[in-house]
């Protein structure tokens, strides 16, 4: 052999078993591979029972989570003029402005609430109004809605609900480590960059949209559905329980997924199936589509849901568009210019 070959590195057999920098795992065989897999899969539904078992112990303070929007629809129907509210039991008698009420002693800041009760004067009974210091707070809305069940098995069916949505909320993290083990160890060096990348902006749009869905949002819908039932003549102070909690976490969920429309694109972009001129020509086309796709995620099927859900995805395309044409600039700069002959 000549001297130049003997210079050359020999690759160990721990490079070829790992199949060197570039690669990023060993050489399995079809086998092992499987075995592999059958661990990742019991990991990810142990990391699932898991979260499960703690969504339902932990069932009364996610039900205060998801009743935070409506708390706030509520409060955004409520006047700011201090009121005097007369009760009996659970049932709201009157709602009168302070100032047409003829009583002294009224608080001018807030809202006074008396209670009609029974009180025994000498030898009578008679019915009298007693303030009520702690009156609960759908009391002191202008449009209270209580969520109630109206099956035996109502408040299992919730408890299900929560479980499983919270359940594959909080594990998702957990499960898509485990894929990733099971994944990464096989991709190269620059597929693995990419990957991050797109994990962490995915993570981040995820994440601003149900954020964006659950303080602004979720209040806008219910106080407008509940205000729009109102002037249809319908009653909107008791919904099903069961069909409010599916409907916030449908909601979170498909607008956490709707804002993945920008990476969606710039990754078409990346890959050139997509360009600027694409993008800037068939505008109109894509809002249609994200007035189908709104339509199809919204969980109620209201135009108003579907509309609020649609706006901001239409502005999240046009952030793409904007992105898009700052990679075609950057592009163009570093082109090598070409000489005339």
């Amino acid at each position: 052999m000549s001297d130049e070959s003997e210079n050359l590195p020999a690759h160990t057999d721990e490079e070829s078993h790992y199949g060197g920098e570039e690669a990023g795992g060993p050489v399995k065989s079809f086998l092992e591979h499987l075995e592999d897999l059958r661990w990742t899969l019991i990991r990810c539904a142990i990391a699932i029972a898991l979260g499960v078992i703690t969504c339902l112990s932990a069932g009364n303070f996610i039900i205060r989570l998801l009743t935070f929007p409506l708390e706030r629809a509520q409060r955004a129907k409520t006047s700011v003029e201090p009121k005097v509210i007369v009760t009996i039991g659970t049932n709201i008698l009157a709602r009168l402005p302070a100032k047409e009420f003829p009583a002294t002693m009224l608080s001018t800041n807030r809202d006074t609430v008396f209670r009609v009760r029974p009180l025994q004067v000498e030898s009578n009974i008679v019915m009298a109004l007693v303030a009520d210091t702690n009156p609960p707070p759908s009391v002191l809305y202008d449009m209270p809605m209580m969520l109630k069940t109206y099956s035996p098995g109502g408040g299992f069916t919730i408890a299900m609900q929560l479980a499983i949505f919270g359940g594959m909320t909080i594990s998702a993290p957990f499960v898509l480590f485990f894929l990733g083990q099971f994944v990464l160890p096989a991709m190269h060096v620059h597929e693995k960059t990419f990957l991050y990348r797109v994990a962490g902006f995915a993570s981040v749009l995820f994440f601003a949209g149900i954020a964006f869905c659950y303080f602004v949002m979720l209040p806008i819908t219910l106080s407008t559905t509940a205000a729009f039932s109102n002037w249809l003549g319908f009653g909107a102070d008791e919904w099903r329980a069961d069909e409010f909690i599916s409907f916030c976490c449908w909601f979170l969920l498909g607008m956490g997924l709707s804002f993945q429309l920008p990476l969606v694109l710039l990754t078409l972009v990346k890959v050139g199936l997509l360009d600027l001129a694409a993008l800037s020509k068939y505008r109109a086309y894509f809002y249609v589509g994200i007035l189908i796709v709104a339509g199809f995620v919204t969980p109620d099927g209201n135009p108003l849901t579907m509309m609020l859900m649609a706006a901001p995805l239409m502005v999240l395309y046009e952030m793409t568009v904007v992105i898009a044409w700052f990679w075609e600039r950057q592009d163009r700069k570093n082109q090598p210019a070409t000489l005339d002959v």
